[in-house]
């Protein structure tokens, strides 16, 4: 038996982009562009049908656009979405015969062919589209194709027929009634759409029990809302809190994560929960739930928006251990399986055990916890070490709150295998932590980002670029001293859309390991409250801010897709552009990655991809330094000196006719 409909001819090929097959999401923000291609083709010489249907998946009614034919049997179409949500697009295509007759007219016609059955031919086409616009309820169409069909047939000025013929208006009635009964679909593509904090944004990390204008004394939110005019002022749009929970006794750890803590020890944020309540709950010293809202609400005054950490795993002294201790792991000795990393042990933290017989409460007691803070205002998340959690929990958690709260944030906190990396943002995850910390010199750089932004990785993985984190304090920040701190601040801050600092220790450059080989920080928050001083004179905060307004003001920077490197004669000195062509915003960024020596050398700028013309000067303006420079071609040559500007920021004005208009005094 025969299933498939014989009058189906084309076929539907490599459609771009499609993850998996269909199995997941692309990604884009509202505002952005989806370009879709595909291979469209059928048997022997008809012409074709090519649309692009699209909508948002709240939406009945598709919308179409017609694809454009490229040549060699590639078609391509560009829509725009413009609501948060999930969107749907597919191609579809169908032998056009109205198409084909047409074209073939022409042709015949240029010829000098007897076309008169071919009038009549058209004639019948153009009847049966007549009989479509009249089923479809566009009454006026069909009357105006159907009296169209009979002059085509009926009319004794052969001209005046051909003319009819192959007249546009006409062309434009038949595609509207084409015939699509032997049209085929390729299978329902999925964009989730977010909001522009989901593209563009920077993240400041920080202890609110830091925060405390008496050194020793455990700081408040009442301290935090004070430090929140700090935070603003740098430029930062994103305030990261570690869990702001109870943290457990049992087992808790002391200083430099010593295996027994003393008295007045505070403790890991991480080993969350104690008899004052676990993940829904706040620790007593920080304050009140009120005053939780009151920061919250500070924040969102000052343009600032609070994301909170999510770390699903327990203390001992969490209630859940004590009311559910069917979702964690059993020893043979019975008691419950602490976490480890061999040789690591965390005593002070109990993971749940995602294979329970009780599996459906666990994961429904876990989407409570988003809940919860969701109806505390909270909307950006980031997840602590998800990739060790089932890939189906996340899915499913996220697809369950991004269909209620699709303005929602995730970010991955997975530092892990390349492909685990991928799985979590195609499962969901809006952004992820990544490589960058680890990727220090020109070529790993290149390499690395050119993955993120010039293969399929780009369509569904975005990168949050963090040079530190309280769990990473990288060999070239120990050793590198302000001018590491200063260019991997910069490379951060421009190579990605989005990124983030742990602060204050990122901005007052601490750079002391807790021991030779070691990662961690010295005497790190993690463990114990810290008290910075936030007027030291060696801060980095007024470039932080600097480069925030840079960020800000220049839309090149607002994406990472427009990410291009350019070769240099140094190894040492990385080139790299991003442009944003709608607003003529082109940004060069030069970077020393050598924290210690003077290095220079020779540019050699792309300059079709800046936009530039060959042999015409153009003027690059220093956005860190306010110096200005005249430039004139490919070849261009720089140094830097790490201990005075470890880096270049330069704006490009592309329309320089002569010396007489470089403003370099200005």
């Amino acid at each position: 038996m025969i299933d498939a409909n014989g009058r189906q001819r084309v076929v539907i090929d490599r459609v771009r982009p499609e993850i998996d097959g269909g199995r997941f999401a692309i990604k884009r923000t509202v505002g952005e562009k989806v370009t879709v291609e595909a291979d469209v083709l059928t048997d022997g010489h008809d012409a074709l049908g090519c649309l692009l249907r699209y909508r948002d998946e709240r939406a009945s009614a598709w919308s179409e656009m017609a694809m454009e034919a490229l040549g060699n049997d590639r078609y391509r179409a560009q829509l725009t979405v413009t609501s948060v949500g999930r969107w749907l697009y597919t191609v579809t295509a169908w032998v056009d015969h109205f198409k084909t007759w047409r074209r073939d007219l022409r042709k015949r016609v240029d010829a000098r062919q007897d076309v008169a059955l071919d009038l009549l031919a058209g004639a019948a086409l153009i009847h049966q589209a007549a009989e479509r616009a009249r089923a479809a309820g566009r009454k006026a169409d069909g009357r105006v194709l159907a009296g169209l069909a009979r002059s085509l047939e009926q009319a004794r000025d052969l001209e005046a027929r051909l003319r009819l013929a192959l007249d546009d208006e006409l062309a434009q009635l038949m595609d509207r009634h084409t015939d699509r009964a032997a049209a085929l679909s390729h299978r329902e593509l999925a964009v989730v759409v977010d909001r522009e904090r989901a593209r563009f944004s920077s993240w400041y990390e920080m202890f609110p029990r830091s925060c405390s204008p008496v050194p020793g004394r455990h700081g408040t939110f009442r301290d935090l809302a004070e430090h929140l005019p700090y935070v603003a002022e740098m430029g930062f749009d994103v305030l990261y809190l570690p869990p702001i929970h109870p943290i457990g006794l049992t087992h808790r750890k002391g200083r430099n994560n010593a295996a027994v803590a003393g008295p007045d020890d505070a403790g890991s944020p991480w080993a969350i929960g104690a008899p004052a309540g676990g993940h829904k709950a706040i620790l007593p010293e920080l304050g009140t739930r009120e005053e939780f809202r009151q920061v919250i609400a500070r924040a969102r005054d000052l343009g600032l928006e609070i994301a909170m950490d999510v770390a699903f795993q327990c203390s001992p002294d969490h209630p859940y251990v004590r009311e559910h201790p069917e979702w964690f792991k059993k020893r043979p000795d019975g008691t419950i399986q602490y976490a480890e990393n061999p040789p690591k042990k965390y005593e002070d933290i109990y993971p749940f055990d995602f294979e329970c017989e009780a599996w459906r409460e666990l994961w429904e007691e876990l989407k409570s916890v988003f809940d919860h803070w969701l109806g505390e205002g909270i909307r950006i998340f980031r997840v602590d070490n998800p990739h060790t959690k089932p890939f189906a929990f996340w899915e499913w958690v996220i697809a369950e709150i991004k269909r209620d709260h699709p303005d929602v944030i995730f970010l991955a906190e997975a530092f892990t295998r390349p492909k685990l990396m991928y799985r979590l943002a195609k499962l969901g995850f809006t952004q992820s932590y990544n490589y960058f910390p680890w990727r220090t010199t020109g070529w790993e750089l290149t390499q690395y980002f050119t993955e993120l932004t010039r293969t399929e990785v780009a369509e569904y993985f975005r990168p949050s670029l963090w040079p530190n984190t309280p769990d990473i304090l990288t060999e070239q920040l120990q050793f590198g001293g302000r001018p590491a701190f200063i260019h991997r601040f910069i490379l951060a801050a421009t190579l990605g859309a989005s990124y983030g600092i742990y602060g204050p220790p990122y901005e007052l450059q601490e750079s002391r390991a807790r021991e030779r080989g070691s990662e961690e920080y010295l005497d790190s928050e993690k463990y114990q409250l810290r008290h910075w001083d936030l007027t030291a004179p060696h801060s980095l905060r007024d470039l932080i801010a600097l480069v925030n307004r840079v960020r800000r003001e220049n839309p090149a920077l607002h994406t990472s897709t427009g990410l291009r490197f350019h070769p240099t004669d140094n190894e040492q000195l990385l080139c790299y552009s991003k442009s944003a062509e709608a607003v003529d915003n082109v940004i060069v960024a030069v970077v020393n990655l050598d924290p210690h020596h003077v290095q220079s050398g020779w540019l050699e700028l792309d300059l079709a991809a800046l936009g530039l013309e060959s042999g015409r000067p153009f003027q690059v303006h220093d956005l860190l330094t306010g110096a200005r420079y005249l430039w004139n071609g490919a070849r261009n040559f720089v140094q830097l000196d790490p201990q005075q500007a470890p880096a270049h920021l330069f704006r490009v004005r592309r329309r320089v006719r002569s010396e007489q208009d470089f403003d370099y005094f200005q």
